[in-house]
C-alpha cells in the first residue's frame, strides 16, 4: 500500500496519477485495474480480424487467437517485471495485419513466419547490442511528442470506425443502436475521468464497459453463441502453418513492418516514462526491445504474429490516475488465462464494437494530449517548430493520397505513424543533430 508520503510525492511529480509506478495494491484492486487494461487493449481484435479475412479454418483461427493471448501475456509479464519495467501492455501490432492477410490468402503463412522470425532475430541483435538504444539521442521532446501525438491520431481512425459503426457505405454506419452504445460509453469514461474521485475515476473504464454492455444486451446487440462453441482448455500448436520457409520478399516486407513497430514502441516507452516520471535510459530501451523481439519470435512459432507496446493503454494511465506496473502484471496473467481457456477469451469478444469504440475514444484523445504535453517541453525555436509542424501535417494529410498505391512506396507513404515518425527523425537530424555535430548550431534544439 502506498504511504501518505508516497502519495504526496506522486502528486507533485505526476499530478494526474494517484497510484505510482511501484505502488503495490490489494489483490482485488490489482485484478480490476488489470482487467481494465485487458479490455482497453483489445488484443483479440487483430487475430480475429486477420483470421476472418484470410478465411482460416476454425481450428487455425482459434489457434491464432490463443497464441496471441499467450504471447501478449508472456511478453507483458516479462516486460513489466524484469525488462522495461514500465506500465506498458504488449499485444499484436497492427503494422503486420495487412501483411498477414496477404500472406494467408496466398497460402504463404509459412513464408511469413520465416520472414517474421529472421526480422525478429535482427531486431533482437540490434536491441541487445544497444544499437536501437542510440535512437534515444534522436527522440528529443519535439520528436517523441510529435510521434505520440501522431500515434493518437492514427488510433483515432480505428476508434471512430468502431464508434460510428463502420463507414458511410455500410448499413450500420451511425445508426441509432450503434450510437446508443458508443456515445454513453465514451461519456461515462470522460465524465468519471474529469469529475470522478477515488473509485469512480480509477474504474472509469470498467464502469463504462459494464454500462455499455448492459445497453447492448437490452437492445439485443450481443451474441453469446460463440462462447458456447469454445472449449474450456486449449494449447497452441507448434508451427501450425507448416515448416518455416524463407524468401526475400516476405523478409523485406515484414522487416519494414518491424521498423514501424519499433518506432511506435519507442514513442510509447517515452510516453509511459513521462507519465510515471521515470527516466527512459538506454538499459530500459535495450531490454524492452529485446523482450519485444523475443516475444514476437515465440508468438510466431505457435501461430501468432509480432507483438508491440500498446499506446492506448498509456492513455488509460492519465485518465484513471493509476500508473502501477503491478496492474499491468495482473493484465499479463489475465491474458495467459484467456489464452489457455478459449471460452473465457470468447466471452471478451461478446462486447460489441460500438462499446469498444466508446472506450477507445477517450484513450486516443488522452494520447494526443500526452503528445501535446511533451511538445510543450521542447525548446521554442524555428527548428523545433518546423519538425513538429511538418511531421504532424504530413502524417495526417499525406497517407490519404497514397491509399491503394502499390509496392513499398505505397506501404510507406500510406502509413500515418511511419510517415510522421520518419519525417520527424529526418528533420531532427537535418536541422538539429548534424548542424550540432558540425558546430553550425548554437543550441541543441532538444
Amino acid at each position: 500500500m502506498q504511504t501518505q508520503e508516497n502519495t504526496q510525492k506522486i502528486s507533485s511529480d505526476t499530478p494526474y496519477l494517484t497510484v505510482g509506478l511501484e505502488d503495490k495494491l490489494p489483490a482485488a484492486k490489482n485484478f480490476l485495474y488489470g482487467l481494465q487494461h485487458v479490455f482497453v487493449s483489445n488484443v483479440w481484435l487483430d487475430p480475429v480480424f486477420v483470421a476472418a479475412l484470410i478465411g482460416l479454418p476454425l481450428v487455425l483461427a482459434a489457434n491464432m487467437v490463443n497464441a496471441i493471448f499467450i504471447a501478449a501475456g508472456l511478453v507483458t509479464l516479462v516486460q513489466a517485471t524484469r525488462l522495461v519495467r514500465l506500465p506498458v501492455v504488449q499485444g499484436p501490432s497492427a503494422a503486420f495485419d495487412s501483411l498477414m492477410i496477404a500472406a494467408g490468402k496466398a497460402n504463404g503463412l509459412a513464408a511469413a513466419g520465416g520472414g517474421i522470425i529472421l526480422s525478429g532475430i535482427i531486431v533482437f541483435i540490434l536491441a541487445i547490442t544497444g544499437a536501437l538504444g542510440r535512437l534515444k539521442a534522436i527522440f528529443t521532446p519535439v520528436v517523441s511528442g510529435s510521434v505520440i501525438l501522431i500515434v493518437g491520431v492514427a488510433l483515432s481512425s480505428f476508434t471512430l470506425y468502431e464508434f460510428l459503426g463502420g463507414t458511410a457505405d455500410m448499413k450500420t454506419f451511425a445508426t441509432a443502436p450503434v450510437l446508443l452504445m458508443s456515445i454513453p460509453t465514451a461519456l461515462i469514461v470522460i465524465l468519471l475521468s474529469v469529475f470522478g474521485k477515488g473509485f469512480l475515476r480509477s474504474y472509469a473504464f470498467l464502469i463504462a464497459l459494464v454500462v455499455g454492455d448492459l445497453i447492448a444486451v437490452g437492445m439485443g446487440q450481443t451474441n453469446f453463441s460463440m462462447v458456447a462453441d469454445k472449449g474450456w482448455f486449449g494449447l497452441p500448436h507448434f508451427l501450425p502453418y507448416g515448416s518455416l520457409e524463407f524468401n526475400w520478399t516476405a523478409f523485406g516486407t515484414f522487416f519494414f513492418a518491424y521498423i514501424v513497430a519499433v518506432i511506435e514502441a519507442m514513442g510509447v516507452y517515452h510516453a509511459a516514462a513521462e507519465m510515471v516520471n521515470v527516466p527512459l535510459d538506454s538499459k530500459r530501451i535495450r531490454y524492452g526491445f529485446s523482450g519485444e523481439a523475443a516475444g514476437s519470435i515465440a508468438s510466431t512459432l505457435i501461430g501468432g504474429f509480432p507483438t508491440t507496446a500498446y499506446a492506448q493503454n498509456v492513455g488509460l494511465l492519465r485518465l484513471t490516475g493509476v500508473g502501477s506496473r503491478y496492474a499491468v502484471i495482473t493484465a499479463g496473467v489475465i491474458f495467459l488465462v484467456l489464452g489457455f481457456v478459449p471460452k473465457a477469451g470468447a466471452l471478451l469478444a461478446v462486447t460489441p464494437d460500438a462499446v469498444v469504440g466508446g472506450l477507445f475514444l477517450p484513450a486516443a484523445a488522452s494520447l494526443v494530449f500526452t503528445g501535446i504535453g511533451i511538445l510543450g517541453r521542447m525548446e521554442k525555436n524555428e527548428a523545433n517548430f518546423t519538425i513538429a509542424g511538418l511531421s504532424i501535417l504530413l502524417a495526417i494529410a499525406l497517407p490519404t493520397y497514397f491509399k491503394g498505391y502499390a509496392g513499398v512506396v505505397g506501404e510507406f507513404l500510406s502509413n500515418t505513424i511511419l510517415v510522421g515518425a520518419v519525417v520527424a527523425i529526418l528533420l531532427q537530424l537535418l536541422l538539429v543533430n548534424v548542424p550540432g555535430w558540425l558546430g553550425l548550431s548554437r543550441k541543441s534544439g532538444s
